[in-house]
């Protein structure tokens, strides 16, 4: 594909540039991750102590500020002792990327410190658990309600501007009614997600359901339809695609609530495992914990879009490379073919 074409407005990528681009989206945050790790002239603004010299307080594998171990070199070679050496490091909040990967083994196969913590995948478990029931009973009344809004205006204009003025307010403000009515443990969780995700939802399909074709509708009325069957055969149906690709993107929304929700109450899932290693100081399962839900997100979304796929082929169906070839054939075949004389009178 020509330069100026891969850059054009709406011109959609051949598969090999899609997936280079694909895995250079991924490559490059790493690969800056990895210089600013590895590579100690771009940061590395601490020093580790190897041998403390006569610096009194210094400790083999202590992390010091490079202007201090120069200042306290300084010192002791003043005062006729042996200055110590170290080499240049980062702040123990950025472990390297093989130091996070070591951890996503050890997360999993190492038994937590206190009696009572949970193992990273009970942690997980949780986590999802709220996840689905959250954006479940969000979705069981969200999604019927945007429906209603976006093809009837007088439901629209009766829910939706308190429906607006809801969702300007913080979900995190309602944890302590939250906890009060419905206790300390998940079901506070839940109806965080729930909030968070309720008010947006109802407005996003709402505004999908809109974007109907008006022409679809017309029709129908022409053959007779009746209300009902104008919502559930016509509207529903020529915006289902949509309907579904909202709800994955509003399925992503959930989980920028799941740390929220999960220091309501009792601490618990994922949230409650970052800020225990947190605590710990091993902040490589701090990392590693936040990559897994990036992970489990991702992986969901792409298990989520293989089934949109499946249930929607008509949406993705492209032509064969054979179809294009005969086509292409065809049309040479005809271009080719001399034009008949024109017939005598």
């Amino acid at each position: 594909m020509p330069r100026s074409r891969r850059f054009a407005i709406g011109q959609p990528l051949a598969p090999r540039p899609r997936l280079v681009l694909t895995l250079l989206s991924f490559l490059a945050p790493l690969l800056a991750w990895g210089l600013v790790s590895y590579v100690p002239w771009i940061w590395h603004p601490l020093i580790r102590v190897g041998s403390p010299g006569d610096v009194a307080w210094f400790q083999p594998g202590l992390l010091v500020e490079r202007r201090v171990f120069a200042e306290e070199n300084a010192k002791a070679v003043a005062a006729g002792g042996h200055a110590a050496n170290g080499t240049r490091a980062n702040p123990i909040f950025l472990p390297a990327p093989h130091e996070v990967g070591q951890a996503f083994y050890t997360a999993f196969h190492t038994k937590p410190l206190l009696r009572g913590d949970l193992w990273l995948h009970e942690s997980l478990a949780l986590s999802i658990k709220t996840i689905f029931w959250g954006f479940l009973l969000s979705s069981l009344f969200g999604v019927p309600l945007g429906i209603l809004c976006g093809a009837y205006a007088p439901i629209s204009r009766f829910a939706e501007p308190v429906i607006d003025f809801v969702r300007y307010m913080p979900a995190p403000a309602f944890g302590a009614l939250a906890v009060a009515v419905l206790g300390i443990y998940d079901a506070p969780k839940v109806a965080i997600i729930f909030i968070g995700t309720f008010f947006q939802q109802v407005l996003v399909i709402a505004n999908t359901v809109r974007r109907h074709d008006p022409a679809l509708i017309e029709a129908a009325q022409t053959l007779g339809a009746s209300p009902r069957r104008l919502l559930l055969r016509v509207i529903v149906p020529s915006c289902i695609v949509d309907l579904y690709n909202d709800q994955r993107i509003l399925l992503g929304w959930a989980w920028t609530y799941l740390i929220v929700a999960e220091v309501v109450g009792v601490s618990s899932g994922i949230t409650f495992f970052i800020n225990q290693q947190a605590k710990y100081r091993n902040f490589d399962n701090v990392y590693a914990a936040i990559i897994i839900i990036g992970v489990i997100g991702l992986a969901t979304d792409q298990l989520l879009a293989l089934i949109g796929r499946q249930l929607f082929p008509w949406k993705h169906t492209r032509p064969s490379r054979l179809s294009l070839l005969l086509g292409r054939l065809s049309v040479g075949r005809a271009t080719a073919a001399p034009s008949s004389p024109p017939a005598s009178p």
